[in-house]
């Protein structure tokens, strides 16, 4: 059984959601840098101070998100050195203490994303072709949906980021768009970060409006 870190080396754009060489927003991680201040808020939420003693990583976890090709294995996530060294690299206000928080998190938001979507597409047989593939993804926090927009409208709170994923499910590409939202502060485990995402296929396709009528006539 093979080790799940990759010890290769340099990563390019196909090892994981995180492009951290391109800068270009259609190439951006599922999960905005953008919004690393409020992950962050989230998990220091209830400490007092930050960790003072720290050693960035350089072992990577594989993800269970398949890559859109069949035979490429899934995503890899970036190291806490290489998330530390894009943050800088985008001039963002990173601190290294910051990676032993923001990584895990960062991966769990990946995984809750994947996890959702999947219960999704648990109603559609893909087994056929080895089940759905993440195609691409992109970030734009600044971009409300058209939900959270209604929902801001009757006073409620908007999500702090948002994300368009493709799914390839056997040919049939399918378009999911997720907002986050912060939920309430955990004062247990602060390795367990507290956050809401609502996830559901687009209505710009076909299939995206028969699988949300599906869903809403309990079909």
């Amino acid at each position: 059984m093979s080790c799940p870190v990759d010890h290769e080396g340099p990563s390019s754009a196909k090892e994981c959601p995180v492009d951290h060489q391109k800068l270009s927003k259609s190439e951006t991680c599922p999960v905005d840098h953008g919004a690393r201040e409020q992950w962050l808020k989230m998990a220091y939420k209830d400490r007092k101070q930050k960790p003072s003693e720290f050693v960035l990583s350089s072992g990577r976890e594989v993800s269970s998100i398949p890559k859109g090709e069949k035979g490429q294995g899934n995503w890899i996530y970036p190291s806490q050195e290489q998330f530390y060294n894009a943050l800088v690299r985008k001039n963002r206000d990173a601190s290294p203490e910051d990676m032993q928080t923001i990584v895990p998190i960062h991966n769990a938001v990946n995984e809750r994303a994947w996890f959702e979507i999947m219960r999704w597409e648990r109603d559609y047989d893909s087994s056929s072709c080895g089940g759905p593939r993440l195609v691409s993804f992109q970030g734009d926090a600044s971009k409300l949906s058209p939900r959270a927009r209604f929902n801001k409208l009757l006073g409620y709170s908007g999500p702090f980021d948002r994300h368009d994923w493709v799914v390839d499910r056997c040919g049939t590409q399918v378009e999911y768009v997720i907002d986050f939202y912060a939920g309430q502060a955990n004062t247990g485990d602060l390795s367990k970060p507290s956050f809401y995402l609502d996830v559901r296929p687009k209505l710009n396709s076909v299939e995206g409006v028969k699988m949300r009528l599906r869903k809403f006539f309990g079909m």
